[in-house]
């Protein structure tokens, strides 16, 4: 689900290179989104608590926001923050650069996500994009309603929330100009999502070239592995570093040269006057220009749980620019 919210433990300042596979081996980049904690450490004052089929949920104001957060195994993940005050705010920063599709497709008529939670991320999408069909996937019927209860979520002509499971939901015909995966559960990816055989239901559903934008935590060897099954499926992944989270931008065909992309979010943002502005996301833009050495995660094989609970890898890297540019 979307909008998960981590707490930097440290901080290293990396620039003009980047890969998240390489964060894997930095203690001090913690990420930001999301460090668990004990729940009596939650901040804020408590609004609701409901038990669904699939989470534990606690709905929090925590100062002027409203935070959606997940239990899982006695640790509390920050799953959205919402303002309030404005509705076109994305407090957190990753979801910002879950915008950046945007700059990839010339024209954008529907938007899939996978992954709902507070829906901070769709719903930003469809407020500046009115004539675009935004459709939301999320697994949790509990989830949607809070959503809806606390979350400034409500039914609008081109705005769906259905609930299903994403992977199923991909059975139908439609296609999308972009596709957004941001399924976590707690601390890790459903692995059926992360799956070779997924990404391929995922590019025979986009339209000629259309672009899938995937949120990844960087910090385990969960991320290698998304990468290297990722590129098994798509020519092209681009990496933008979000404050400790990743967001990969995946797409086939000739690669986006840094200027179209340029001149494309320029060129959207002057349309639809975004509130994140979109050239300076593309700006962030880094290429993968050397895969990680991981197993491509198959329906057979996918031990997502398993490597996300691993914090370190056996490998060592000398510089954060060895595998992208």
């Amino acid at each position: 689900m979307p909008d998960r919210v981590r707490y930097r433990r440290g901080r290293m300042l990396v620039r003009g290179c980047f890969l998240g596979a390489a964060l894997l081996l930095f203690p001090a980049l913690a990420p930001l989104v999301p460090t668990p904690v004990d729940a009596q450490d939650v901040q804020g004052r408590l609004l609701e608590t409901r038990e669904s089929k699939y989470n534990s949920i606690f709905i929090y104001q925590t100062g002027d926001l409203i935070a959606m957060t997940f239990g899982h195994n006695k640790r509390i993940f920050t799953e959205s923050l919402y303002n309030p005050k404005d509705d076109r705010d994305l407090p957190v920063v990753y979801t910002r650069f879950m915008t950046t599709p945007v700059a990839y497709v010339k024209d954008l008529s529907d938007i899939l996500e996978i992954g709902f939670g507070a829906g901070r991320t769709s719903w930003y999408l469809h407020k500046y994009l009115p004539a675009t069909r935004v459709t939301s996937v999320e697994l949790d019927p509990d989830v949607v309603a809070l959503a809806k209860k606390y979350f400034g979520i409500r039914d609008e002509p081109d705005f769906q929330v259905v609930v299903d499971d994403g992977r199923l939901f991909l059975n139908s015909i439609r296609l999308y100009d972009a596709i957004l995966i941001d399924a976590y559960r707690g601390p890790f990816v459903p692995f059926h999502l992360l799956t070779k055989e997924f990404y391929e239901t995922v590019r025979d559903h986009l339209k000629p070239g259309g672009v899938v934008a995937q949120n990844v935590e960087p910090t385990t060897m969960l991320f290698d592995a998304a990468v290297v099954t990722m590129k098994a499926v798509f020519q092209n992944l681009d990496l933008y570093d979000a404050e400790g989270n990743t967001v990969i931008v995946a797409y086939n065909g000739p690669p986006r040269s840094e200027s179209g992309l340029i001149t494309s979010a320029k060129e959207k943002q002057s349309r639809f006057g975004f509130k994140y502005p979109l050239p300076d996301l593309i700006s962030q833009r880094r290429t993968l220009t050397q895969e990680p050495k991981a197993q491509v995660l198959t329906d057979d094989f996918a031990p997502v749980e398993s490597l996300k609970a691993t914090e370190r890898h056996n490998r060592k890297l000398d510089s954060l620019s060895e595998l992208s540019k």
